[in-house]
């Protein structure tokens, strides 16, 4: 059985959101033993399930604030500028030497990817301090042959969130595609 003692300290609005949703799951569940019984009003129990599928999406973002809190929250995105010159087979994501996250390109993907769409690629947490962020890109490149290539970031993560940016763009003058890993500025 949970209780309000079992969440952190310092969340205390969390704590109040979560007793506000073991209170409805108590009341939906005393909800369903009048209904059976016919001594609960229909529209207050419809009412009851709206709240509590109301609460349940506000726990789900207290989840996520408990999983990836804002001082250690690290987001990585994929962006590509025109693609001419490279065809996206695959990205790698290696955090201080480590993979993180592999993802395989559809044509879908892909074509958003062209019209302007930026992919999700990577959520996770990171202390404070000094980290490398690599990212390795394989497609087809410039006279249909393999192309591999490599991109980091030297990122220096603070109490806030970092944003990253995987960027693919084409360079016109050397007809050449070029591979970035940019940090967002924070908000």
């Amino acid at each position: 059985m949970f209780s309000l003692r079992d969440l952190p300290s310092p969340s205390t609005g969390i704590r109040a959101k979560f007793g506000a949703l073991l209170t409805a799951l108590t009341l939906m569940s005393a909800g369903q033993t009048f209904a059976q019984e016919g001594d609960f009003p229909a529209e207050d129990l419809e009412s009851l399930k709206k709240e509590v599928l109301k609460l349940n999406r506000d726990l789900l973002v207290l989840e996520e604030d408990l999983l990836f809190p804002a001082q250690s929250q690290v987001a990585v995105y994929v962006s590509m500028d025109v693609g001419h010159f490279f065809d996206l087979d695959s990205v790698k994501l290696h955090i201080n030497n480590k993979l993180v996250e592999t993802h395989l390109y559809t044509e879908h993907q892909k074509d958003a990817l062209f019209r302007g769409g930026i992919q999700p690629l990577f959520k996770g947490n990171l202390k404070s301090g000094e980290h490398t962020i690599t990212a390795f890109f394989n497609g087809i490149g410039p006279e249909q042959r393999e192309f591999k290539r490599a991109a980091s970031l030297d990122l220096k993560k603070t109490d806030e969130p970092a944003v990253i940016e995987l960027r693919i763009s084409d360079a016109g003058g050397k007809q050449q595609p070029e591979f970035t890993v940019v940090q967002w500025p924070a908000p």
